[in-house]
């Protein structure tokens, strides 16, 4: 039986995490001797958007495979950009962290029957109980999974498709053949309900597309054999070829937060508790699997199942923008920062991430002028405030939002403001700082 605990001490790299406290909410369990139980210690985190009395679905991050990618997860349901995503949806925010050995067989938690589903559900209720919304045990879930989280979530979609409302699979897609190469993956069977969840395959052109040897050149090969499978029966699927990497996720959050954000406003129904509602196919776009052109369906005359189904037309531009070279257009602003507070030479402030393109950095301005940026790195992709994991996760420890003065002269009194600037360039509306008081 897996035993839950709030915390205990770990072994690394699963020792260090970000503090948990409302609106986060964390519960962890030890590993499990029994047949079918998960063998593996886990670790959940979820995200609570302010004033919802109800919650109308969760947002799974899951990371993939081996002990570096495992601990990355401990830090998904801290992404400000992911959070903006399921805020809009009313919707939690949940993050995994299996606690994998570096040697150990990923199959046994990223194929979900392996005791994970399991695992997960346990935690749904947990974690329901914890946070005052027991109705988190029974909310559709939009999934997005790296590599052996694409497997997790594909599998998601194959055994429970009636509650997934949308799945991104970034480099990883469950098989519907046994692999004699790799024993311990079980294939999955494809029902009919699985049809009717929208799912993308994405993954870098770096993993058999352009560059077919190496450790991952097999990654296009079991996508292509998803997609003919899933396809040709009828599927909602797409694939979204990376131009620019290889397993790292790089730039895929800039087409994937917006494919979601557009599955979640047609499938999530209306009242929580009701059905998931089925997407029409009356505006979907085609394109070719390879391909960097989309078309409407209503103007296409030829084999509709052989091509990549992608939802409307603003996904579609979107998706041909991401094929092109990543660079997915955003034309609106961020939101400004908010409780913007000066209290002697130390600023602090909050701020919520723009939900196309995020938080690159902040601007610190003093009477008027330009002092200082705050912002991150990332050699994966566009930089962001709280950095990025190859994994798709904020960097440890978390970026804060605060800056001290350190040229402010003694006895003046100075006016700040803080700006947002997305990862699109595009800046909010400057807030200005005020006196902190006791």
């Amino acid at each position: 039986m897996l035993a839950a605990h709030a915390s205990m001490a770990q072994a690394p790299p699963y020792d260090v995490f970000p503090k948990t406290e409302p609106p986060y909410y964390q519960v962890r369990y030890e590993a499990s001797g029994q047949p079918s139980e998960l063998i593996f210690p886990v670790k959940y985190t979820v995200w609570i958007p302010a004033n919802i009395q109800t919650l109308r679905g969760i947002v799974v991050h899951q990371h993939g495979c081996g002990e570096g990618s495992c601990s990355s997860g401990l830090t998904g349901a801290y992404d400000l950009h992911w959070q903006a995503l399921a805020k809009k949806h009313q919707c939690a925010l949940l993050s995994p962290s299996y606690e994998q050995p570096t040697e150990a067989d990923c199959q046994m938690w990223c194929d979900p029957r392996n005791g994970s589903a399991s695992a997960f559900d346990r935690a749904l209720t947990d974690l329901g109980k914890m946070s005052g919304h027991p109705e988190l045990s029974e909310a559709p879930l939009a999934l997005w999974g790296h590599s052996g989280g694409g497997h997790w979530c594909g599998g998601m979609v194959m055994t429970q498709p009636d509650r997934i409302a949308a799945a991104w699979l970034r480099s990883g897609v469950p098989l519907f053949e046994a692999n004699p190469d790799r024993g311990s993956i079980q294939p999955h069977a494809l029902p009919d309900a699985a049809l009717r969840v929208p799912m993308m395959c994405n993954l870098g052109t770096k993993e058999g597309v352009t560059v077919t040897e190496g450790r991952f050149a097999k990654v296009w090969p079991a996508n292509r054999a998803f997609f003919e499978k899933v396809r040709r029966s009828g599927g909602l699927l797409g694939i979204a070829i990376d131009p620019r990497t290889a397993h790292e996720c790089g730039n895929s959050r800039y087409l994937a937060i917006p494919w979601l954000d557009k599955c979640l406003k047609l499938r999530l129904p209306v009242e929580p508790g009701e059905p998931l509602r089925e997407i029409s196919t009356d505006h979907a776009w085609l394109a070719e699997p390879t391909g960097s052109t989309a078309i409407s369906a209503a103007e296409f005359n030829g084999d509709r199942l052989s091509m990549i189904w992608l939802p409307d037309e603003d996904i579609a531009k979107a998706w041909i923008q991401f094929r092109q070279n990543t660079d997915v257009a955003d034309v609106t602003p961020p939101p400004e920062p908010s409780h913007v507070i000066i209290d002697g030479n130390q600023l602090s402030w909050n701020a919520e991430a723009d939900l196309q393109s995020g938080i690159e950095k902040f601007i610190v301005m003093r009477d008027g002028e330009f002092l200082a940026q705050i912002g991150g790195e990332n050699r994966f992709g566009r930089p962001l405030f709280q950095g990025l994991q190859y994994s798709d996760t904020p960097i440890q420890p978390l970026a804060k939002m605060e800056f001290t003065d350190e040229t402010a002269t003694n006895g003046n009194e100075h006016e700040y403001a803080i700006i947002t600037i997305n990862t699109a360039g595009l800046k909010s509306k400057p807030t200005i700082a005020d006196e902190y008081s006791k």
